[in-house]
């Protein structure tokens, strides 16, 4: 997207310069970082496995985290509110994870067989999310979206599939942009929260659609939330035309005690999870209307296969079935979301005091920042603003706050208020002091 208008050749040089300045600290302050990424080149391209974890100059590597903090190589510690792209909201050390973990860890890793904690973990996530009658385990979110997709187009006989702008259901399922890995799917691609133009492409493709996938809060591409009109249209819709609804909460499940869908009342057919719910360790599930779900019945005429080596692996099943009883229950799930409510209110109010072109979007516990005036009701009106993010990114660290290159947060139960009220503060500091740059 193009830089608005109102922007200067003199202020946008101004924020580059700043940037540039940034960058030569964050060089200088993390050697170590900066030797290990070179010396990880030359058996990982780039030194790098995953992408997301990238930004320039360069990652900084750590080495331990502890509760809300981490460490790294060159020894600064850093007030974690990235929370490992919401997988980490745990924290680093919650007891009762690392106790449960432990636990499993003692009685032995892989069984090659049913374990005492899957049927437990598996009963804990059907009571949290009523549309889930049955489910299967996976080890990733993008595992979770690929089956349930894949079940839909079985189910179903069609093949089509109805994703939106700025959705992102998995490296292969990817509609940020650019995508070549992506899967091969027939697919048409809707605009967020557009219930009318939408609407309009369900019916005109109904014929060959099967499923329809949704981000209820579009996570990576902005944090920005379904309306309840949107919502309802496509379960309205769908129900009346014969197509599945599904509901990609590998990141909006944290959004409430039954995740979105227990918000605003809809059932879908079928709903995808992942992140947090495995504790921190690898983990996915897809599950949905029995009707559906029950052809993975091993005993069903028309059974469908569905192996996976650590499905079941017992360090997620005890942690994420130790992590729902005791720790992110119901109560923490709906505390949690209001002091993310609270950290995105006030960062809006550091933003109109100083009065700068910057917003937070999001819901609960995930928040997004974008540098930008004016309503944001989906990923195609966001103005890219890649050069303020990398600064704002780089300022915040240097601070001791680490956050997503692309200004996202997901906050974990581990953060105390004095850490959101100190990362608010080194926010003001910050836009503050570069306010003649970002009040386009």
């Amino acid at each position: 997207m193009s830089e608005p208008a109102s922007e200067s050749p003199a202020q946008r040089a101004g924020i580059e310069g700043a940037l540039r300045a940034a960058e030569e600290r964050f060089t200088a302050a993390n050697p170590l970082s900066l030797e290990r990424i070179r010396a990880a080149a030359g058996s990982m391209p780039g030194g790098n496995t995953r992408t997301s974890l990238h930004y320039s100059p360069f990652p900084v590597t750590f080495t331990g985290g502890q509760d809300q903090h981490l460490t790294d190589l060159d020894g600064h510690v850093y007030t974690d509110l990235l929370g490992e792209y919401s997988a980490g909201l745990y924290g680093h050390s919650h007891p009762v994870i690392i106790g449960a973990a432990r636990k499993a860890l003692d009685g032995g890793i892989a069984f090659g067989g049913p374990n005492t904690y899957d049927v437990e973990f598996a009963d804990q996530l059907k009571a949290r999310f009523p549309s889930v009658d049955l489910l299967r385990f996976t080890n990733s979110g993008t595992e979770a979206n690929l089956m349930a997709i894949a079940t839909a187009r079985e189910v179903t006989g069609r093949g089509g599939v109805l994703v939106f702008h700025g959705g992102y259901h998995g490296g292969v399922l990817s509609y940020r942009g650019a995508a070549p890995l992506n899967v091969p799917y027939p697919t048409v691609v809707g605009s967020f929260n557009d219930v009318d133009g939408t609407v309009a492409l369900l019916e005109k493709h109904a014929a060959d659609l099967a499923v329809v996938v949704v981000e209820p809060v579009i996570g990576g591409g902005g944090v920005i939330p379904g309306t309840p009109e949107f919502l309802h249209a496509l379960r309205d819709t769908t129900s009346r035309l014969g197509i599945l609804l599904h509901f990609d909460e590998v990141m909006t499940s944290r959004l409430g005690p039954s995740g979105i869908q227990g918000r605003v009342g809809i059932t879908p057919d079928l709903t995808t999870f992942g992140k947090y719910l495995g504790g921190g360790f690898s983990f996915g599930a897809f599950g949905g209307a029995r009707a559906i779900m029950e052809r993975y019945d091993p005993g069903h005429p028309a059974t469908l296969g569905h192996p996976g080596t650590f499905n079941n692996n017992t360090l997620t099943m005890a942690a994420g079935a130790a992590g729902l009883r005791e720790v992110f229950t119901p109560e923490e799930a709906v505390a949690l979301n209001q002091r993310g409510d609270g950290l995105r209110d006030a960062l809006n109010g550091v933003f109109a005091d100083v009065g700068v072109a910057v917003q937070a979007t999001g819901l609960g516990s995930l928040i997004g920042i974008h540098f930008q005036r004016g309503p944001i009701e989906r990923p195609e009106q966001i103005r890219a603003a890649n050069t303020e993010r990398a600064l704002l990114h780089l300022e915040l660290m240097a601070r001791g706050y680490y956050t997503a290159r692309r200004s996202y947060l997901a906050l974990s139960v581990a953060l105390t208020q004095a850490d959101l009220d100190g990362f608010a503060a080194a926010v003001r500091e910050i836009v503050t002091e570069h306010a003649a740059l970002l009040g386009a």
